[in-house]
């Protein structure tokens, strides 16, 4: 009879780094067996380990962060429905209700129950953003939920380890790329698998399901305790911050009111914009919770391990009916473009109580698709290429170029790109002056320009932000740059555009705010930023009152009112 082991802080550590490593292996299974371009290079996906109640324990560290939290909620969500104790062996549930989920329909919610010696133990979870879901290719026109695509209800995918073919039949008859749809879901639920086998050599060697119960509780009660050990160590009070967002036709409009006392700490939206009747930017509350979590877990908690028991200090509020919390049936497929602005609206807040652990705003991240046929054999095409603006500055570090705050995906390589469509990345590369000045510099944003090959125009569909309002400074530092989309050098809508051959499809994504003064900013740092190519001369003197002069090597500062500058 296995005996539960004495839970000391080091047997914890071992353990923990242990179930972590186990979900790192499941992450790297996704990606080998991936069909898709945006779970497979783009890695807009997240795999968890939860516990028989749903809760969160461990997740792979490359993981997307707003899915690790909202994965929870969907799973206790669906366990309404399919109770723990009516599950079977070999059974799997999805859902991509994004009340439910994480937001949007694209996303795919889908766990799977590990049991142990006759009994469900823990869950496998994974939320991945498949390649179609049908509905409209554009990014933000649509009305309503029902014209965004298919929407799965909390289901059985597989019954007692057979695939529910009727599901399967319908999911397969409502998408672009059924291929690779259906391969990217067998992909994840054979990595599922995978998790289940490493969990059960875990649990044989540390006190099968006793032991692991009593981990849990160990895990997310200290991951609790430090969370309000931290909370503590700031100041009481309350704080506010409002901006303005590009928002789709109209702007968005944020405000938050950051409330902390003790060891909690609440977030109000009360303010914000009401729900877009017209633009698919909508957040449904576990997106809005999860985006505002994140910054906060990486100020608070930064080295620890993301959980469940981190999450229980914070609450939100956001009024019924607003951007942030959206009624069904409102559509939400865009909803990154507002909620990837919470981060900026938290940093700003509490910029006023722990100015040393906040940040600029970000570039974030854009999406475009390109949709058609080969010439060569008429096959469907379906790539998703997921490039980074610039990241914030902080108080230790200028932001860093081309990183995805406040996701962590990663764009799609050029190899990838030119080989599965017909296109030629013909440049990416930095932008100069695009990182915003500051005593940190903001980090650089980048410009892409990819040429359509072939003898047939692409569709091509793109979601841009930070357009009109660039992502914004932080105690003094300035905007980072503004992003931009054009055609053949010309600005281009929105929508959907047919791409045609030799045409030229140019985007140029923001870059990073600064930190602090800018003329507080070492004039080493501004000198070796204009070798460097970063940041111009004109610049440099400008915006940090640095004159540098490249042909002679020499640098001086002049003071912020000199007619030099100006």
């Amino acid at each position: 009879m296995s005996l539960t082991p004495t839970l000391d802080p080091i047997s914890i550590e071992v353990q923990w780094n242990r179930l972590i490593s186990v979900m790192d292996e499941v992450d790297i299974a996704v990606i080998r067996t991936a069909f898709s371009t945006i779970v497979g290079e783009s890695r807009d996906f997240a795999v968890i380990m939860l516990d028989r109640l749903g809760r969160s324990l461990a997740q792979s560290q490359l993981s997307s962060p707003a899915f690790t939290v909202t994965l929870p909620a969907t799973t206790k969500a669906v366990l309404k429905h399919f109770p723990v104790e009516t599950l079977e062996l070999g059974d799997v549930l999805i859902t991509n209700d994004p009340w439910l989920g994480s937001g949007h329909l694209p996303d795919l919610s889908i766990v799977a129950p590990v049991f142990y010696k006759g009994q469900v133990v823990a869950f496998m979870g994974c939320v991945a953003h498949v390649a179609d879901i049908g509905g409209r290719l554009d990014y933000f026109d649509a009305r309503d939920l029902f014209e965004e695509g298919l929407r799965i209800p909390p289901s059985k995918l597989f019954i007692a380890g057979k695939p529910n073919t009727q599901l399967f039949r319908i999911i397969e008859a409502n998408v672009r790329v059924p291929d690779m749809v259906i391969g990217d879901i067998r992909a994840i639920v054979g990595a599922e698998q995978l998790g289940a086998q490493r969990l059960h050599e875990f649990l044989d060697d540390h006190g099968g399901g006793d032991g692991f119960a009593a981990l849990t509780e160990e895990i997310l009660d200290r991951s609790e305790a430090a969370m309000r050990n931290a909370l503590r160590r700031m100041p009481d009070g309350e704080w506010r911050y409002a901006l303005d967002a590009d928002g789709f036709r109209t702007p968005l409009h944020i405000e938050v009111k950051v409330t902390k006392t003790g060891d909690k700490i609440h977030a109000d939206f009360t303010g914000s914009s009401d729900q877009f009747k017209d633009a698919s930017i909508n957040c449904v509350p576990n997106n809005t919770f999860a985006d505002t979590y994140y910054p906060l877990k990486c100020s608070l908690t930064p080295e620890l391990p993301n959980n469940e028991g981190l999450f229980r200090p914070l609450t939100v509020f956001a009024p019924e009916g607003s951007a942030f919390n959206t009624t069904m049936p409102s559509a939400v497929k865009s909803r990154s473009k507002s909620s990837f602005h919470i981060h900026v609206a938290i940093y700003g807040a509490l910029a006023q109580a722990i100015p040393q652990v906040v940040q600029a705003g970000s570039g974030s991240f854009w999406a475009i698709t390109l949709h058609g046929t080969h010439p060569d054999d008429n096959s469907v095409f379906n790539v998703h290429i997921l490039p980074n603006g610039g990241k914030g500055a902080t108080a230790r570090m200028d932001g860093l170029p081309t990183i995805a705050f406040p996701y962590n995906g990663t764009v799609t390589p050029t190899e990838i790109t030119e080989n599965q469509a017909p296109i030629l990345v013909e440049h990416k590369k930095l932008v100069m002056d695009s990182g915003g000045a500051g005593l940190f510099r903001g980090g650089l944003g980048q410009s892409i320009a990819l040429r359509v090959l072939g003898d047939r125009p692409i569709i091509a569909s793109i979601r841009p932000d930070k357009v009109r309002f660039p992502p914004p400074g932080i105690l003094g530092g300035l905007p980072g740059a503004k992003g931009a989309y054009a055609i053949n050098g010309k600005e281009v809508p929105v929508e959907p555009r047919n791409v045609s051959p030799g045409d030229v499809y140019t985007l140029v994504l923001p870059g990073g705010g600064g930190y602090g003064d800018p003329h507080q900013r070492p004039i080493e740092s501004v000198a070796a930023d204009v070798r460097n190519g970063y940041v111009s001369p004109g610049v440099a003197g400008r915006d940090y009152g640095v004159l540098v002069d490249e042909k002679s090597g020499t640098v001086r500062r002049v003071p912020q009112d000199s007619e030099v500058v100006r």
